[in-house]
């Protein structure tokens, strides 16, 4: 058994998405009434392309191509608000993501700050995440950030080893990586999360221990433990991943001593010293997507730019949304059907504890979801799963071991229509393409 088949971040994968015709915001736009909602921004540059990355990004470009992106990215949130103006929307968290969102000038992240204060409205307790990248974490970005309320820093290190840096394609070494993230630290953000990686061509048990180790004498607020996918085009070569059964040994290792040194295992991935929160329901929420590459979900319409990877499509979608002086047609995304949206609730609660509410399934989509999806009760006899009480509610979680595996458990959730246009997509476009430096349209 191939412990990791497919990371389950979210449901249906982009790469099944496919072209939209007469669809336009404006028909959701009500779903955004109110408060409670997500914004996500979209920073598509990097230093470089990592060998493992399947992330839409690209490299090589300048100050002004920069600029000009956010030059769309304002037109677009300009768009929206006015588009939204009749249902005063509110949002209770904003993410920044990438690619590498601090490889912006400090100017231009000001202004990317700017740009969402202006366009739109939050609620009291809003909280701000962003990414970054030991090269791009410097004093002066930080404090940026700060005067930003940003709430969230996340850096991916991935390994302290150089050796296993340079297997990654990485082009920070451990020395900086130790510093940014001391550096981090001493702005005492409210919760300060690191990223790493297992699975790494020649790295052992020892080695990702070493790391980790070294991660905890930090006291980060969050460490995610990722295994390494090398697929979607990303062009480290497949047969450098390393063997499987390696990697799961790697991970039950690493998760056992995030776990004694205080860490709470809230997925797969996610290591947490904060305490729990109630029960959090997801699945439904709403969530608008600033840029190119971010997604966006509208009740039952999910949209976003057409995946992509290899350095010259990125590119291509890149000026297209620089093209763009109309942001009100949706072009490309899917409508989910009901099945489709019991598939992703299901998903995004079973990953993740505290687990599945029983009562909330039956009460969102009036069937039960052991009847819906037969597999729950066959992963109960394989004790990959367990009913547990939460205070007064009642939850299917993955045991220990089931969360363990919930890259093999959670493609089995996948329906086959949604597996069949994922696979046809890897067939066209997954595959190796150049990255070529400063490809951008000049204006």
């Amino acid at each position: 058994m191939n412990p990791y088949i497919q990371y389950m971040y979210s449901y249906p994968h982009k790469t099944a998405y496919r072209p939209l015709k007469g669809v336009f915001f404006q028909e959701y736009a009500s779903l955004l009434s109110g408060g409670g909602h997500s914004l996500y921004f979209h920073i598509p540059f990097c230093q470089s392309k990592c060998g493992y990355c399947n992330l839409f990004s690209i490299t090589g470009q300048g100050e002004e191509e920069m600029s000009r992106y956010l030059d769309a990215a304002e037109r677009q949130c300009r768009q929206y608000r006015e588009m939204l103006s009749d249902f005063k929307p509110e949002f209770s968290d904003v993410s920044v993501g990438g690619g590498t969102p601090l490889l912006l000038t400090e100017r231009q992240l000001e202004r990317m700050f700017h740009i969402l204060e202006t366009h739109f409205t939050y609620g009291k307790d809003k909280t701000t995440a962003i990414e970054t990248a030991p090269n791009q974490t410097v004093r002066e970005k930080l404090q940026i950030l700060r005067q930003a309320n940003v709430t969230r820093v996340s850096m991916g290190i991935q390994s302290f080893s150089d050796r296993e840096l340079q297997a990654l394609g990485r082009r920070h070494d451990a020395e900086r990586a130790k510093k940014a993230l001391d550096l981090l630290k001493a702005f005492a953000f409210p919760c300060v999360n690191v990223d790493f990686i297992y699975g790494i061509p020649e790295q052992t048990e020892k080695s990702l221990l070493a790391s980790l180790k070294e991660a905890v004498s930090f006291s980060p607020d969050e460490i995610f433990l990722y295994p390494l996918y090398i697929k979607h085009g990303a062009w480290l070569k497949q047969k450098n991943a390393g063997n499987p059964a390696a990697a799961y040994r790697q991970y039950q290792e690493g998760s056992a001593f995030l776990k004694a040194e205080g860490y709470r295992q809230d997925s797969m991935r996610r290591f947490v010293r904060k305490e729990r929160r109630d029960f959090s329901e997801c699945g439904f929420g709403d969530s608008l997507a600033i840029g190119c590459g971010g997604r966006s979900y509208l009740g039952r319409l999910h949209f976003c730019t057409p995946y992509a990877v290899a350095g010259k499509e990125c590119i291509r979608q890149v000026n297209r949304f620089l093209d763009t002086e109309d942001f009100s047609q949706i072009t490309h995304g899917m409508l989910l059907s009901e099945e489709e949206m019991k598939r992703r609730y299901v998903i995004r609660h079973l990953l993740i504890r505290p687990g599945l509410d029983i009562r909330r399934y039956r009460e969102n989509f009036g069937t039960k979801a052991e009847e819906d999806f037969p597999k729950l009760l066959d992963w109960m006899r394989q004790r990959y799963a367990e009913i547990c009480k939460i205070g007064k509610r009642e939850c299917l979680a993955l045991t220990e071991t089931g969360l363990g595996l919930s890259d093999y458990l959670g493609p089995q959730l996948i329906s086959a229509q949604v597996w069949e246009k994922m696979q046809e997509w890897e067939e066209l476009y997954g595959r190796k393409d150049d990255i070529i430096p400063g490809q951008l349209k000049k204006l």
